[in-house]
C-alpha cells in the first residue's frame, strides 16, 4: 500500500510518515516546505520506501502525479497557525481551498481513499461544550479575519462530503484538537512549544488575553494512532470524526505547568490581544474548546492516552535539543 502524505515534512504529517513506514508501507511526501522542514523527516529519506516531493498542492501537475502514484491519500497540507493565518489570511484561505479542490478532483480521477485533516476551529466560538461532530458552527461576522480559516476548512470539508455524495469517493474527516509534541514548531502561533522555548530562554511566558481562555492538548504520538485507526477500520467511511484529548486546562494554568516541568524563574506575562496581533487585527479568541470523543472511541477503540505532563515533558526534550548549538550543515536530500 502506498500512502500520499500532503504536508509530509510537517509536525504531524512527519509523525505519520515514520509510523507507516515502520509498519512496512510505501509513503509519497509532498511538501512546499514552506512550514514543513526536511529534518523532520531526517530518518524517513533515508528509506527506500520513502519518496519525497518539493511541490505545492496548488500544482494541479504535481498533485495529479502524486495522487496517481498512491492507494492513500492523506491531505496534512493546510495553512495553520493562529499567527500565520492572522498575518497571511488571504494566502492562508487560498491555500486551503484551492489545495483541497485540487487535490480532490485528482482523487476522483484516479478513485483513490481520501483522508482531510480538518480543525477544531470548525466550531468557531461554540461553547456548549464538550463538542460532537454534529455541534453548530458558531462563527462572528466575515469582516474577523479568524472566521476565515474556520470557513476555509469548512468547505474543505464541505468539498469532501459532496464528492463522496456525489461522486462516490471513500473519505473520512477528522477534526484536530491542538495537537502538540515534538518536531512542533513555536512559530505560528503554537502556544505549548512557543511557551516551553520562552521558559527555556528565561524569556517571560507571554499567555494572551486574561489567560482564562481553556483548552484541550492531544500528544502527537497519539493523533497518529487516531489516524492510522481511521485509515484502516472500514465502518469510519464517509463519516467525521473529533481527534482530541478531553482533558481541559486553562492557558495561565498550562503556563504555570511549562514552568513547573522546566524549572524556569520567568515570570508570567498577561499580552492583550491588540498588542499580540496589532490594533484591529479582527482577532477573536475562543473561550473553551472541548471534544467529544466517544464517536471515534466507540468506532475505533481509539483513546487518549499520553497525559499532559508528560506531552509538556517531551516538548522540553525536543525543543532543548534544538536548541543546542549545532555546526551540520541543513539536510539535503539524498
Amino acid at each position: 500500500m502506498r500512502y500520499l502524505i500532503t504536508g509530509g515534512a510537517g509536525f504531524i504529517g512527519s509523525h505519520l510518515v515514520d509510523s507507516l513506514l515502520a509498519d512496512g508501507h510505501d509513503v509519497l511526501v509532498v511538501d512546499n516546505l514552506s512550514t514543513g522542514r526536511l529534518a523532520n523527516l531526517e530518518a524517513a529519506l533515508m528509506h527506500p520506501r520513502c519518496l519525497f516531493t518539493q511541490g505545492s498542492v496548488l500544482d494541479p501537475y504535481v498533485v495529479d502525479d502524486a495522487v496517481a502514484q498512491s492507494d492513500v491519500v492523506v491531505h496534512l497540507a493546510a495553512a495553520v497557525g493562529v499567527e500565520m493565518i492572522m498575518a497571511n489570511p488571504l494566502r492562508s484561505f487560498h491555500t486551503n481551498v484551492r489545495g483541497g479542490e485540487i487535490l480532490l478532483e485528482a482523487v476522483h480521477r484516479y478513485g483513490r481513499k481520501f483522508f482531510l485533516a480538518s480543525t477544531s476551529e470548525i466550531y468557531g466560538k461554540n461553547y456548549n461544550v464538550p463538542l460532537h461532530e454534529d455541534s453548530d458552527r458558531v462563527l462572528g461576522p466575515p469582516t474577523i479575519t479568524r472566521w476565515s480559516y474556520s470557513t476555509s476548512k469548512a468547505v474543505d470539508e464541505i468539498l469532501t462530503n459532496l464528492y463522496r455524495e456525489e461522486r462516490g469517493l471513500e473519505t473520512v474527516i477528522a477534526r484536530f484538537f491542538n495537537i502538540v509534541g515534538p518536531r512542533q514548531s513555536p512559530s505560528y502561533g503554537m502556544v505549548i512549544p512557543r511557551l516551553v522555548r520562552q521558559a527555556l530562554s528565561q524569556e517571560p511566558l507571554t499567555v494572551y488575553g486574561d489567560g482564562n481562555q481553556s483548552r484541550c492538548f492531544l500528544h502527537v504520538v497519539d493523533a497518529v494512532a487516531a489516524i492510522r485507526g481511521l485509515l484502516d477500520s472500514p465502518s469510519t467511511a464517509g463519516e467525521t470524526f473529533n481527534v482530541g484529548s478531553d482533558h481541559e486546562i486553562s492557558i495561565l494554568k498550562l503556563a504555570e505547568m511549562v514552568r513547573e516541568v522546566t524549572g524556569t524563574t520567568s515570570d508570567i506575562q498577561l499580552v492583550s490581544y491588540e498588542e499580540a496581533f496589532g490594533t484591529g487585527s479582527g482577532f477573536e479568541d475562543m473561550v473553551r474548546r472541548v471534544p467529544d470523543i466517544s464517536k471515534i472511541a466507540a468506532v475505533t477503540g481509539w483513546t487518549a492516552r499520553t497525559p499532559l505532563p508528560t506531552i509538556i515533558e517531551d516538548t522540553v526534550k525536543a525543543m532543548r535539543h534544538q536548541m543546542e548549538p549545532c555546526d551540520d550543515q541543513p539536510l539535503r536530500l539524498p
